[in-house]
């Protein structure tokens, strides 16, 4: 099993719950990426392209199986900081 995501990563778990409210809301993703995320995967909308089981920290791969395809996860806590990560496909 694959998956593709996009996320977008903060240290600061009220901006991440801001961001998860406004998206919830109808904001663009990927927009809010762009503008907050400190990833370098800001550049394309947060996406990560593809990846396979092992490649992601646990709490990051185990949200990715855990919602549908074009769904966003709660915030999610990792060693980086905040998540909020959007499943863009599945194979």
């Amino acid at each position: 099993m694959e998956w593709r995501a996009s996320h977008i990563l903060v240290k600061d778990r009220n901006l991440a719950q801001e961001l998860l409210k406004r998206v919830k809301q109808g904001a663009n993703f990927e927009g809010l990426a762009r503008e907050y995320s400190t990833c370098p995967s800001k550049s394309s909308g947060g996406d990560l392209g593809w990846f396979g089981p092992g490649k992601m920290v646990p709490a990051f791969e185990s949200a990715c199986k855990s919602i549908g395809v074009g769904s966003i996860s709660d915030v999610v806590q990792t060693q980086f900081g905040y998540h909020l990560i959007k499943l863009t496909g599945r194979r």
